[in-house]
């Protein structure tokens, strides 16, 4: 995803350049499972069901709140979180990891190190929530995309605010959310309704929330 924004205003290689161990840990978190997962899809290790596995354990499935049996005791209330370090494969890995590249670092100058992973954590949990609300979906739901779409609210949040103080035009940052409304609408009709745009909303939605929190 590419946001018209000054905070985003430099290349992906000066982005990568500037990586900082958060973002760099919430990449690990994602890549060791991803890692295992495709060498069982192909065979090297482990065995064939391992994703299945892993989904129906630590993926997010909203009929675990709404009377299903859970697994384990805490399974409710741990897929709050654990969903967002599982992913459907190496596309989804990828593209969410080069998104994770593109919009971390930016909060991570404006909100500092820690404040970043506590925000990141409740992204986590609001694109779950969000999920929630609204069960459309009997499938469970993994990939760190509404931790991201979260990001982008408070990049989004940040530049509303300066336009705002500095009387410059917010029509940018309107562009922006319109795309990004379109975008998901797109990909819905292309996976056959298949797309957790609930997850996304949530954490959009809780990631301009946190942003109004924090001074920039």
């Amino acid at each position: 995803m590419t946001l018209s924004t000054p905070l985003l205003a430099d290349g992906p290689l000066s982005r990568l350049r500037g990586l900082t161990w958060p973002v760099l840990l919430i990449f690990g978190l994602c890549l060791g499972p991803e890692i295992w997962l495709s060498g069982a899809d192909y065979g090297l290790w482990g065995h064939a069901n391992d994703r299945q596995w892993a989904f129906e354990y630590l993926g997010f499935w909203a009929g675990l709140l709404d009377g299903w049996l859970p697994n384990y005791a805490s399974q409710p209330w741990l897929m709050f979180v654990t969903y967002g370090f599982l992913h459907g494969g190496l596309v989804h890995f990828g593209l969410n990891m080069l998104t994770l590249f593109s919009l971390g670092p930016p909060v991570v100058r404006v909100a500092g190190t820690w404040r970043f992973l506590l925000c990141y954590a409740l992204l986590l949990v609001a694109g779950g929530a969000g999920f929630a609300l609204f069960p459309i979906l009997q499938a469970p739901m993994v990939g760190a995309s509404g931790a991201l779409f979260g990001l982008a609210g408070m990049i989004l949040c940040w530049e509303y605010q300066r336009s705002h103080s500095r009387h410059r035009s917010i029509k940018p940052v309107l562009k922006t959310v319109a795309m990004i409304v379109v975008l998901n609408a797109a990909l819905w009709a292309a996976m056959d309704g298949q797309l957790a745009w609930q997850t996304h909303l949530g954490g959009f939605v809780a990631g301009w929330a946190l942003a109004l929190l924090i001074r920039v």
